[in-house]
């Protein structure tokens, strides 16, 4: 892992978050849970590099996030093999499994003491800053508030974080 600035980042997200998805991780090297997902955003807000990721309470990576100052945001490519650790650890629950054990990823140290992967193009370390949920009164597309009538599962929470450290391979 290679740290870079921020300000030489050339990427974008929309494709890279909706297309080529993440891991999201929080905890250290040794005690850690990650999750994949396909929602987030990366921006500029309060001055800052931004990061916003939304997690379900339910998920067992939530209770490291919510227990950890950092989270990683891990982007891992589009090759099959890459694939194949995103779908894992998006449908299994580190509950039940040793993700890092069942997929070969390998886990490394960040400068702020959370976990990245040896296998991930790109990672963004950030700090949590500000949290919420979605509220069901507060939608103002129905379409939007439907999805999630007719979904199992909990509103997301919503995490917005400072994006502190670039990673590269």
């Amino acid at each position: 892992m290679k740290k870079i600035s921020i300000e030489s980042l050339n990427e974008n997200f929309i494709e890279t978050i909706g297309k080529e998805w993440m891991l999201i991780a929080s905890g250290c090297k040794e005690n850690f849970n990650v999750m994949t997902a396909s929602w987030g955003c990366v921006g500029w807000l309060w001055n800052r590099p931004i990061a916003v990721v939304f997690v379900r309470p339910e998920r067992f990576t939530h209770e490291f996030i919510e227990k950890n100052k950092y989270v990683t945001l891990s982007f891992l490519g589009k090759e099959p093999e890459m694939r194949a650790i995103y779908n894992f650890c998006g449908s299994k629950s580190g509950r039940e499994y040793d993700k890092a054990k069942e997929t070969g990823l390998i886990p490394l140290e960040t400068e702020y003491g959370c976990v990245a992967f040896g296998q991930a193009r790109l990672t963004l370390e950030c700090e949590k800053l500000y949290k919420d949920n979605f509220k069901p009164g507060c939608f103002l597309n129905a379409e939007i508030k439907n999805w999630y009538d007719n979904m199992k599962g909990e509103y997301h929470d919503v995490y917005f974080m400072e994006i502190k450290n670039v990673y590269v391979k």
